[in-house]
């Protein structure tokens, strides 16, 4: 069979270390084939990186292994033609032997071109999409956090949930603080949400009139301020996620003039490019407002789609392509 990759490296990664082998053209027209193995330190892993550039690796593929294959793939990425490849694929590839090491087989099926690459975000795609669902994260923990206030507010007999379209809006907050104050008389308790919620003046002081204790009282300071806590934090990420979006201005004729270095022979530090926004955050920044204006998807979720599937659609064959690689199918 025709070799496509002469000289490429199958990883076979583990948590604790992965197993490199090196494969390459030899006399007689035979294949030379060296397996090491190192600790997935990351010194070790720059060690692992050094030796296969030694030895002229041009590609190199790995199962898609939980998540011990990314760290390896961001130290090895720009340096090689990477594939992390569906392990079921290498598994139904006839013809694999019980006494060939994962690695060696690996390394045989990317020679011979039998290996198909998972598509891969950009790095700072990927970035984006862990503040995205890190977001959604903190926004189902919130949720959590609220259903907790909803039944100690239960545990009281307090029916504020019955009475409010939102126990967390703001006339229900400031009632909700007060009672953690240790105001009881729903008369007073009352007067916080007048003219501001649907129901009733009479419905609303029966619908605040409870027992409650200083337990419950101490329970809900404690949702509040957990609620609180995640609201401040779910707000950062959104402006972190909004900075990526947003295309920077170019600099002024005075600013580039500052910045230019006085010796032009000393290199500029590095800068990395994680903190700045996307290199295309104009097509994203459209996309986002395109998205948005479809019924039932907001903003947040229109964020989130982009950053799961990008901008570019020519990196999926087909929809059902797309459809498999992001999760939604058979379903």
């Amino acid at each position: 069979m025709e070799i496509l990759y002469e000289r490429c490296a199958g990883l076979d990664v583990h948590k604790k270390n992965v197993k490199a082998c090196f494969a390459c053209p030899a006399e007689g027209g035979k294949r030379r084939k060296e397996t090491r193995t190192y600790l997935t330190m990351t010194q070790d892993l720059l060690e692992m990186r050094d030796w296969l550039k030694e030895q002229g690796c041009t590609h190199i593929a790995m199962e898609a292994t939980g998540v011990y294959w990314k760290p390896i793939y961001n130290l090895l990425e720009g340096d090689f033609t990477i594939l992390v490849v569906n392990a079921h694929h290498i598994k139904t590839v006839p013809g694999r032997k019980t006494d060939v090491k994962d690695a060696e087989w690996i390394a045989d099926l990317l020679s011979h071109g039998l290996l198909t690459a998972s598509f891969i975000p950009s790095a700072p795609q990927r970035e984006l999409r862990d503040l995205t669902r890190y977001r959604a994260k903190l926004v189902e923990e919130r949720a959590r956090e609220v259903n907790r206030l909803q039944k100690t507010l239960e545990d009281t007999n307090l029916k504020l949930g019955d009475v409010v379209s939102d126990v967390m809006g703001k006339a229900s907050q400031m009632i909700l603080h007060a009672i953690v104050d240790g105001e009881n008389d729903p008369v007073r308790l009352a007067d916080f949400a007048s003219g501001r919620v649907r129901a009733s003046r009479e419905t609303l002081e029966r619908a605040l009139t409870g027992k409650v204790t200083t337990h419950h009282r101490f329970l809900l300071g404690e949702h509040l301020r957990q609620i609180e806590h995640l609201d401040e934090a779910i707000r950062r990420v959104s402006e972190e996620i909004a900075r990526r979006l947003t295309p920077p201005e170019p600099p002024s004729p005075a600013e580039e003039e500052e910045n230019q270095p006085a010796d032009q022979t000393t290199a500029a530090p590095d800068s990395s490019p994680s903190s700045a926004a996307l290199p295309d955050a104009q097509d994203w920044q459209d996309a986002v407002e395109i998205i948005d204006q479809i019924t039932g998807i907001s903003q947040r979720i229109a964020e989130g789609l982009l950053a799961e599937i990008g901008v570019n659609m020519s990196q999926f064959p087909s929809a059902k392509h797309l459809a498999s690689w992001v999760g939604v199918c058979p379903g």
